[in-house]
């Protein structure tokens, strides 16, 4: 399990064997370079922890320990975990600011601890067969473990094809659960003859105030205080003993977070921005702008006309999960570079978007809502639904479930329809029977109670997070994408105490005039970049969708879609796709679909990849997924992460 979570930590490795339990990590040494290797234990070796990710504030954690006694052996930040068990037991995620998925293991009272950071940054999977417990940052070492055989979740591909994304606890793997966001998991060991019981409890979740209760004031001493709190998440992500880099789009969220960068430190950071050789996609100018205001010299990465081709065999590998946005493959190039120079940590600009309300559909929706008179006369929940009715073709009684599942409509609610309009068109009779009704909002983890009492801009910006943060950006271009090329992300927005002051904001300073989005966040850029950068509007990062695939399409491409190969895996209407994807051939080009069955389309294509890759291959020519046969056996009773 551990040889296959290579690339996440090729630098070292370590293990512990227990009655009752094994652990092996794998090391990207990024803090304590020399002496941080995992297992890392307290003081008496009663308690023992692994982990992947940073801790932001370990100089201030440790020194608080250290005045109470605990002794620390290491530089490693991860060694704060131990003692801070030691000191408040399971209770101890508040004391703990970063990104993370870690194990700590009570040997002396059987208690096992999986825990995971409050956004969902760093990834933790976890699967019960029989009496055995297994967990791990990536799918492919559960299967490693030659214990969970790779099945498909049919409820899992319908996310990706309802919104996609993957932003529960389902997996594109039956049996495979991910580890909530804020969330961990207590394993009580058995003394004697039994099994042990994981239970999930949630210790942190996005929140806001009370409709009415928003934070209010002065703009220019609420940017003074965002800038100081974002100054700070900033600083501490540059902690680390080794270098920091960053990426740099033409936006505002990225350019922002570098001259910030380059303002804490004292001295602009080496940069990576990339080209993309198609019209309307390329930002290179504008980031080049933007690196002249910071004082930068950013590498430019060209991401040739074959690259979406080229690379989405290994970006599959890499998401274990159906990629439908086809821009994942030119990140995994970014990463690639970012790796190839030597460096192993990358500050992002993801979470700005939902935090400050950056995309056009939370626009669209403010918009409707001048028709709204508070919560208690919404025509605008009428006109959503009608909308989704005649789009998406579902029924009323069907939309009225769905809002109820998530505290609905929402900004995202006409979007989320239209793309799953492809399900009905794409999947087969027997997938749909497999599906049994089950509607994909039901698998969230909504606080609904809370929600109620929010303005409605911050309900939609909840179910963002919760939905196309954790489900899209984190996964499919995030961690994921990065660690496939041992390169760890950061990402300043994603603070919690950023994240708590973007929350408790009117709505008023995040969509001034339900048009000019991030408006506090512009104003604090203005500060320290070009207005023309600051004010600079949304430019969203993507790419072709079918046509990516389906013009030209290549060797392997045309063996996944054959009728064979799609009656061998029964997802899809054979002829509904094989009709479909003969006129993009023919035409050269999916505009005739229209935007969301070329998405459809473009994800048949990647779920036959997936399967391909991962459940035994026989679709193409392209290499399936084999994990390395171990070299000994040894029984382990519960878990193996790394």
């Amino acid at each position: 399990m551990a040889d296959a979570l290579v690339h996440r930590g090729p630098e070292d490795e370590g293990f512990l064997s227990a009655p009752g339990v094994g652990l092996a990590q794998r090391r990207l040494s990024i803090v304590g370079l020399e002496d941080g290797r995992q297992p890392i234990y307290n003081e008496d070796r009663s308690i023992a922890v692994i982990c992947n990710g940073e801790f932001f504030e370990y100089p201030e954690r440790r020194a608080d320990l250290e005045a109470k006694g605990h002794v620390f052996r290491t530089h490693s930040d991860s060694e704060i975990l131990v003692h801070l068990y030691e000191e408040h037991g399971e209770d101890l995620f508040p004391y703990l600011k970063g990104q993370f998925a870690f194990a700590i293991v009570d040997l002396a009272r059987g208690v096992v601890l999986l825990g995971r950071d409050r956004v969902g940054i760093c990834p933790l999977f976890w699967s019960r067969q029989g009496d055995t417990i297994y967990f791990a940052s990536e799918i492919k070492a559960l299967i490693a473990s030659g214990a969970v055989r790779p099945e498909a979740d049919p409820r899992g591909l319908d996310h990706l094809f309802t919104f996609f994304a993957m932003g529960s606890s389902r997996t594109a793997f039956k049996g495979v659960q991910s580890l909530g966001p804020g969330h961990y998991l207590r394993i009580d060991l058995p003394s004697g003859v039994g099994v042990a019981s994981p239970v999930e409890r949630k210790y942190w979740d996005f929140d806001f105030p009370d409709w009415g209760d928003e934070l209010d004031g002065d703009v220019g001493q609420l940017t003074d205080t965002f800038q100081s709190v974002f100054e700070r998440a900033v600083d501490i992500r540059l902690r680390a003993d080794v270098p920091v880099v960053g990426y740099l789009s033409g936006g505002v969220d990225s350019a922002f977070v570098m001259a910030t960068a380059a303002r804490v430190a004292g001295r602009p950071l080496p940069s990576f921005t990339l080209r993309i050789p198609k019209e309307g996609l390329d930002e290179v100018d504008e980031a080049m702008e933007a690196a002249e205001a910071i004082g930068a010299h950013p590498t430019v990465v060209h991401a040739c006309s074959n690259l979406i081709m080229d690379s989405y065999e290994a970006l599959t590998r890499a998401a274990e999960c159906p990629v439908l946005d086809t821009s994942c493959a030119a990140l995994l190039a970014l990463s690639r570079e970012v790796r190839s120079q030597g460096y192993k940590v990358v500050l992002t600009g993801e979470g700005a978007d939902e935090g400050f309300a950056g995309y056009i559909w939370f626009k669209m929706r403010e918009m409707a809502r001048l028709l709204d008179y508070g919560d208690a006369f919404t025509p605008t929940t009428v006109l959503s639904r009608a909308v989704r009715k005649i789009g998406a073709k579902q029924s009323s009684e069907e939309l009225k479930h769905i809002d109820a599942l998530v505290g609905g409509p929402h900004a995202q609610s006409v979007m989320y329809s239209l793309v799953s309009t492809s399900r009905d068109r794409y999947f087969s009779a027997g997938f749909k029977e497999e599906l049994g009704g089950h509607v994909a909002y039901e698998d969230f983890d909504l606080d609904l109670e809370r929600m109620a009492r929010w303005h409605p801009l911050n309900r939609s910006l909840y179910f963002g997070y919760k939905v196309h943060l954790a489900g899209l950006l984190l996964t499919q271009k995030g961690d994921r994408i990065a660690m496939a090329n041992s390169v760890e992300t950061r990402y300043p927005f994603l603070d919690e105490d950023v994240i708590g002051f973007m929350s408790q904001l009117s709505p008023r300073w995040k969509l001034r005039r339900r048009m000019r989005d991030k408006f506090l966040l512009r104003q604090a850029a203005e500060r320290i970049l070009p207005k023309n950068i600051a004010q600079r509007r949304k430019h969203m990062f993507q790419a072709p969708l079918a046509d990516s695939f389906l013009v030209h399409a290549p060797q392997f491409v045309r063996e996944l879609i054959s009728e064979e190969s799609l009656k061998q895996t029964g997802y899809f209407d054979v002829e509904q796709v094989r009709r479909d994807c003969a006129m993009v051939a023919e035409e050269g080009s999916s505009r005739s679909l229209g935007r969301f069955y070329s998405l459809g389309l473009g994800g048949v294509v990647a779920t036959q990849l997936w399967h391909h890759v991962y459940l035994g291959g026989g679709l193409c020519s392209l290499p399936a997924y084999a994990p390395a046969e171990p070299q000994e056996e040894a029984p382990l009773e519960a878990a193996v992460s790394a």
